[in-house]
């Protein structure tokens, strides 16, 4: 009968160790905010949890190149729309300077903003990041991961937006074109005023080419961005329901133990003490 009673005794001490451990875990779990610390408590949703970090780990690391991305394509796009309004600008010097008779105080002034807008188109195009990285990719452009199986395009070749331009059957570049209107103005013909505006328009438009394929860039940029975040908000859901603590229910269950432990404890202190006294008499 001793042997019996001692048997059931250990059997209940260990039920109520049990029962404190899976209080303890869930308070735990309360305290951290995670059901699931380790492989142990759940190995099928901890290897569901890795997988899911490590693809979170990778969706991270493309939306760094995304943002970076997007950083040389917005600082290509201001580039571009200042290169437009420098051209403008040129154009307009030009129909002034073939419309009308410039005095040599006039002359100049013209001169002197044409080589400045030179200057300025000159180094927007070969203009750097504070990291040194050109503004526009040097021959190549470069192609930027941002998703599985997927590189895209930040930004156009120096090479593409500054030349490429023809003019009369002639290739010409957007320096050439400047440099012609400083030399136009400076003789002062007609004929090649005229000729100047017929390059300066052909310069203009090209700018607007480019800046519409830039803004193509930009589009698919943004598209891939979108889906990145709605990745990222998929695989933090996922994880979340894996992972994450319903304080609800765990704070229920934790009431539920808490009064089972209490209730067994105080049994058990009862068996004990009556236990105790058969054994004396």
């Amino acid at each position: 009968m001793v042997a019996i009673t001692s048997q059931a005794m250990a059997d209940e001490i260990r039920r109520q160790q049990r029962l404190a451990q899976s209080i303890a875990a869930d308070q735990a779990a309360v305290s951290s905010g995670k059901k699931i610390t380790q492989p142990s408590q759940d190995p099928q949703a901890w290897v569901q949890i890795s997988d899911i970090g490590r693809a979170q780990s990778q969706n991270s690391a493309w939306a760094d190149n995304l943002s970076y991305a997007e950083a040389r394509s917005e600082k290509a796009e201001t580039n571009l729309r200042e290169m437009n309004t420098q051209f403008s600008r040129a154009r307009e010097l030009l129909v002034r300077a073939s419309t009308s008779t410039l005095d040599a105080a006039g002359k100049a002034a013209v001169l002197a903003e044409l080589s400045a807008i030179r200057t300025s188109v000159h180094d927007m195009l070969n203009e750097k990041d504070y990291q040194g990285v050109p503004v526009y990719d040097d021959t190549t452009a470069t192609m930027v991961p941002v998703s599985r199986g997927l590189t895209l395009e930040a930004v156009g070749t120096r090479q593409s937006i500054e030349s490429g331009i023809t003019v009369n059957s002639v290739a010409r570049t957007l320096d050439d074109i400047l440099v012609e209107a400083y030399d136009a103005v400076n003789l002062g013909t007609q004929t090649a005023l005229n000729n100047s505006l017929v390059s300066l328009e052909a310069g203009l438009n090209h700018v607007i080419l480019q800046q519409s394929v830039q803004g193509i860039r930009s589009d698919r940029l943004e598209t891939a961005k979108e889906q990145n975040t709605s990745i990222q908000l998929d695989l933090r859901e996922r994880r979340s329901g894996l992972e994450d603590t319903d304080l609800t229910v765990t704070l229920a269950r934790i009431q539920a133990q808490l009064l089972s432990l209490e209730a067994a404890q105080a049994a058990f202190a009862r068996i004990n003490r009556q236990s105790l006294f058969d054994l004396i008499s």
